[in-house]
């Protein structure tokens, strides 16, 4: 089966808004994130396994709210209390995450096609996520998450960076496309370059 991207209808390469006159660097930056293995991962609340016994790629699961376990290809993200999302380059670790965890004491989804990813880079990108989102983003650092909303749309947000700032926002893939024209419009301003 091929992969569709969830935004392969809208997503153009180029420069949009208020570009003209500005250092290229200083534009915002914007684009889709494809071929990335997602994988929710929920512990049952009958499930004693303590969960500073849990890892996989060297990361540890984390219980603590906005909080984020990382190295250079993967990232686990907390949900939700024993509620993680596991993002990786590395498809090959969908078959450790199922070997190593198993389904009497967690649920395990593959969510990887069910998701648009939109990445966002540059130094007013607080500012755009500021105009649809209720969250006190001077709080975010590199490697905190959030759940919210933008403009009335279900979100992720994981924050990769802070120096510079560079966000990865996740949503329902039937979300994709509203939520991309949302956030392009909230980047009009500052101007910005679809890569």
């Amino acid at each position: 089966m091929t992969l569709i991207s969830a935004l392969a209808n809208i997503h153009e390469k180029g420069l949009y808004g208020d570009y003209e006159n500005k250092n290229e660097k200083d534009l915002l930056k914007l684009s889709e994130k494809k071929n990335l293995l997602i994988v929710q991962i929920v512990q049952y609340k009958n499930s004693s396994i303590p969960i500073h016994s849990l890892k996989i790629d060297n990361l540890n699961f984390k219980n603590e709210v906005l909080d984020v376990s990382a190295n250079q290809d993967t990232r686990i993200i907390w949900n939700s209390p024993k509620n993680w999302f596991l993002v990786s380059s590395k498809k090959e670790l969908l078959k450790k995450v199922l070997r190593n965890f198993d389904e009497t004491n967690f649920a395990i989804t593959d969510i990887s096609h069910s998701r648009a990813i939109i990445e966002l880079e540059g130094k007013n990108v607080i500012e755009v996520l500021k105009k649809g989102c209720p969250f006190n983003f001077n709080e975010l650092k590199k490697n905190n998450c959030l759940n919210s909303t933008f403009n009335g749309i279900t979100l992720t947000v994981d924050m990769l960076n802070d120096d510079p700032y560079k966000v990865r926002v996740y949503t329902l893939r039937s979300f994709g496309e509203s939520l991309y024209h949302s956030i392009s419009d909230a980047c009009l301003e500052f101007g910005y370059k679809n890569i």
